[in-house]
């Protein structure tokens, strides 16, 4: 492996967005490790094949502590220039009060929480002038929501804004850049078909913002064209 490209590690890139990253990183140079869940063919798997030697699948479940923290022992003495967590669902847009215990607890967990687990745990491996990037989404933003709906998924995306703040303020001399991305209204199975963008067209766009964020340490809430969301 030449030890002179450097390293994208994507959490969730199976498909969409994820996928798209991992391409796009490949694209540009750099070596990816890319998770999947389970070990199932998948787009990432396609990918291997077309980039030879410079693709590596991981197998994790994001919401399971256990197998991040075995992912962290199978990447012990590897170097990553950027962390990038790309994971999220939706169970439909219900109000607040209509939504079973059992889904709010589903999403908070895999949106919000099992992502600022996988941080925690991998952030180590990340270079001391690398990235840890997290795929967050302007519904997730407090002073932009003036329409309502899709209540949990907000109120997940709002609370792991929040928990990235929390894990600024408890690193502030943390020299790695953090991030939160919005990748715009992308047609995926979260976005939906009558969304305006499609994977191809959010991409570079989210890619070129993390490269331009590069050496600046702290935490920046962005969109796919380097535009500060507001909190």
């Amino acid at each position: 492996m030449n030890d002179t490209r450097r390293t994208a590690l994507v959490i969730g890139a199976s498909r969409t967005l994820g996928l798209g990253l991992a391409a796009e990183y490949l694209r540009r140079g750099w070596d990816v490790i890319g998770t999947v869940r389970g070990s199932r063919h998948t787009g990432l798997h396609d990918l291997a094949h077309a980039f030879p030697g410079r693709l590596t699948i991981e197998s994790l479940e994001m919401t399971d502590p256990e197998q991040t923290a075995a992912l962290r022992e199978r990447l012990r003495g590897r170097t990553l220039d950027l962390l990038f967590v790309n994971a999220a669902i939706t169970r439909g847009d219900l109000p607040i009060g209509d939504v079973p215990t059992d889904m709010f607890t589903e999403v908070m967990i895999t949106n919000a929480l099992s992502p600022m687990r996988v941080v925690e745990t991998l952030r180590p491996l990340v270079t001391p002038t690398g990235t840890i990037g997290v795929m967050s989404s302007d519904q997730g933003s407090i002073s932009l929501n003036t329409e309502g709906g899709q209540d949990l998924y907000r109120a997940s995306k709002s609370a792991l804004n929040q928990l990235m703040r929390c894990y600024a303020a408890r690193h502030t001399d943390n020299t790695q850049t953090l991030l939160l991305m919005d990748p715009g209204w992308v047609r995926t199975e979260l976005g939906g078909p009558g969304a305006e963008l499609s994977v191809a067209e959010s991409v570079p766009g989210v890619v070129a913002t993390i490269e331009r964020q590069e050496g600046k340490p702290g935490l920046h809430f962005l969109d796919f064209e380097g535009q500060v969301v507001p909190w």
